[in-house]
């Protein structure tokens, strides 16, 4: 494996400048080593004592990058792909190579709702980050503390609760290019509005409010946008947006009640989202009156979700105890009318339901049953139940007369769970934990876990974890339905959850200097197995080629990585490579898959420094995805076989500047994203494996370099 001097090089660069930074006074925009971490933890504690290794994403991180949504955040962190989905207006999130149908997706501690179930397959960009505190994430199978699906990991977001000051009042305009695209009055370019407020009431009651605009007028790139007709000099131009155009609203708000040993919470937020999607396909009509018109048949998609979180922490009969209940609502709506292009007039307008997802959650826990220093037992239950419709506009799916029709149905799980945490030593500890899980639709499912760690001389901390979860098919899997003279294809109610193993063992060390330099090294390993992964496979090749989705594929995945932190005075440093393997075996039922390992890795840096003098911060974040290859099965009925295909490398890296005035209540942040102007990145199919390309294709990956400009306005006082 070759890895480029241009992707390690900024690294080293990092780390040289950090130590050789001029020392200046000590200031107070960066955070401290050890943050305080929740997820995954009997209560929260020191991320130094939590036996899970835990990455923390802190708010500053947030406001360093500019970001809107946690896909602005992702991109820029190891073993995380950020996968857009431009012809639907999402961004999805795969850790380790695992889709996002692996990953858990939570905010304080609660699974969001999706178009496919609770947790998953989220899409980034509906997650505003206005009111957030810190994000955590935890690699490897997690489904002890978070159920069902949390196979890869999990990401916690952890939203604001309390204030420094009586009264915080944040109010910010940004604007940004879309690539080269952009009009502040026109429809070009991402336009954002965001207000919060947050008052202390007294010594016990707290409340705040926020809401956000994020109009993304899409990026044609190479497509003619919505006006488009036709073009003499491109005919191969088309009608329509490289990434569509959307337009989002959310609002929040919370209210706590805090006294003694007791704190409950309720947070409610809601989210509306128009999609516009334009036909690229043209068409004429004659209208009386007016003659030859042209217009095509598009579509807009809404989307309303509605979240309710009541917790509730405190003691009972000298026991602690975590409640959560939760409800969640998402519907989404499609309207199809027809468009005219000449004369900006819609036609036949039609809206009808698409998708909508209902789920009641609620989790709790109790412990600190022993009143024994460094020894605790936790016992949990968590109660799901999901309601999900989706019509045959979104897919075809399979009812009891075996046609294409609208589908409804019910899932539930009643899940009991115990973990312990034991300090053996006051250096080693350990943490063993079991769930088992009642389902109404698939078998009685179980997780286990156990971690370890253990605090060695000079301030050496190693960690080993192993854990065991699973993975329950989604509504495609199981009921899509998909026949006609051309297509057999069809789901499988009776599949099986798939199960995942993960074993992750590190080393870390922090170092303090009397000079105020800090140093953080951490390496890590790990190793995560899914058997009985869901593939698609020939189940019968007469009269006609039938497929169905089986149990059938493995998926094996080692990865190796190391992170290196500097604090110095004003200046902060970090930078990290990976090096991942993967492995599937993937049998088609016409063809096998090679089940070798293939070799991928990234490396990513940022540095940001402090400027007193000037109230300034200067932030620089880069990353470089090496090339990534998988078996793709050619689409050849005669001899099919599997191919290696090759995604090219590419490297992302984002820049800022922010200076705050009059006492830090009015910042200015300007910067750039994507500097390298990415857009499309290669995709080519060896045949056979070897160098000689069978065919190549783009992958769209980004809309270019961005440019943006952020104003916040602080009042805070007592």
């Amino acid at each position: 494996m070759r890895i480029s001097i241009r992707a390690i090089l900024p690294a080293f660069i990092l780390l040289y400048t950090a130590v050789k930074a001029q020392e200046t006074p000590q200031d107070t925009i960066f955070t401290e080593m050890d943050e305080l971490v929740v997820t995954g933890q009997i209560e929260p504690q020191s991320i130094k004592k939590s036996v899970f290794n835990v990455r923390v994403i802190t708010d500053e991180d947030i406001k360093r990058q500019a970001a809107n949504n946690l896909s602005d955040v992702l991109n820029q962190y190891l073993n995380i792909m950020i996968q857009p989905q431009s012809g639907e207006g999402r961004s999805t999130v795969s850790m380790f190579g695992l889709d996002g149908q692996y990953l858990k997706v939570l905010v304080d501690n609660v699974p969001l709702v999706s178009d496919t179930g609770l947790g998953n397959n989220i899409d980034l960009t509906q997650i505003n980050l206005d009111d957030i505190q810190q994000i955590e994430i935890i690699e490897g199978s997690m489904g002890v503390t978070h159920g069902a699906n949390a196979v890869s990991g999990i990401i916690n977001i952890i939203t604001k609760k309390s204030t420094r000051d009586k009264w915080e009042i944040n109010a910010t305009v940004q604007e940004e290019t879309v690539g080269g695209e952009y009009a502040p009055l026109y429809d070009e370019g991402r336009h954002i509005q965001s207000l919060r407020v947050a008052h202390t009431i007294n010594d016990n009651w707290f409340v705040s409010v926020g809401g956000n605009r994020n109009d993304f007028e899409g990026y044609m790139g190479e497509f003619g946008g919505k006006e488009f007709t036709n073009n003499p000099n491109n005919p191969d131009q088309l009608r329509g947006y490289s990434w569509l155009p959307k337009e989002q609203y959310f609002a929040n708000a919370l209210l706590r009640y805090q006294k003694n040993n007791t704190r409950v919470f309720y947070k409610f937020d809601y989210f509306d989202e128009k999609i516009d999607f334009y036909n690229s396909v043209i068409g004429s009509e004659l209208v009386d009156d007016i003659g030859i018109l042209r217009y095509s048949n598009d579509r807009r998609y809404f989307t309303n979700k509605l979240y309710h979180h009541l917790n509730a922490v405190g003691k009972l009969a000298g026991l602690d105890y975590n409640v959560s209940v939760s409800h969640q609502k998402q519907q989404r709506d499609v309207e199809r009318f027809r468009y005219y292009i000449q004369t900006d007039t819609e036609a036949g307008n039609e809206e009808e339901p698409y998708q909508e997802t209902e789920v009641l959650y609620s989790t709790g826990t109790l412990s600190n049953f022993f009143k024994k220093e460094g020894f605790d037992l936790q016992i949990g239950y968590e109660f799901v139940n999901t309601n999900g419709y989706t019509s045959s506009l979104s897919g075809n799916f399979s009812g009891d007369d075996q046609e294409a029709v609208d589908l409804s149905k019910r899932l539930e799980n009643y899940d009991v769970f115990s973990v312990i945490e034991a300090k053996v030593t006051d250096r080693f500890s350990v943490r063993p934990g079991f769930r088992y899980s009642f389902q109404s639709k698939f078998e009685d499912q179980w997780s286990a876990s156990m971690g370890l760690r253990y605090q060695l001389n000079n301030g050496f901390e190693t960690r080993l974890s192993y854990g065991r979860s699973y993975r329950t098919p989604n509504y495609e899997e199981l009921y899509t339905y998909f026949v006609d003279n051309n297509h057999n294809l069809q789901g499988n109610p009776d599949l099986t959850p798939e199960s995942g193993h993960s074993v992750e063992a590190s080393i870390k060390k922090q170092t303090f200097f009397d000079s105020g330099l800090q140093m953080s090294n951490t390496f890590s390993s790990s190793f995560i197995t899914v058997d009985d992964r869901i593939e698609v496979a020939v189940i019968a090749t007469f009269p006609s080629l039938q497929y169905r989705y089986i149990n059938i594929d493995s998926y094996k995945m080692w990865n190796l990585a190391t992170t290196h932190k500097i604090k110095y005075n004003n200046l902060q440093a970090k930078a990290g490579v990976s090096v991942t393997g993967v492995s599937r075996a993937i049998d088609t039922g016409l063809a096998q898959s090679d089940d070798k390992y293939l070799v991928t890795y990234q490396v990513n840096t940022n540095i940001a420094y402090n400027v007193p003098k000037w109230n300034t911060l200067f932030s620089l974040y880069y990353k470089h995805n090496g090339k990534q290859q998988q078996y793709v099965q050619e689409n050849t009925l005669d001899n099919p076989q599997f191919v290696l295909s090759e995604i090219e490398s590419f490297g992302l890296m984002d820049a800022s500047v922010r200076k705050n005035f009059f006492d830090n209540k009015f910042s200015v942040t300007v910067g750039a994203r994507n500097l390298l102007d990415v857009v499309n990145v290669r995709s080519s199919q060896a045949t056979g494996g070897d160098a000689h390309t069978a065919g190549t294709t783009n992958i769209l990956m980004g809309y270019g370099r961005s440019y943006f400009l952020k104003l916040t306005y602080n009042l805070n006082f007592n």
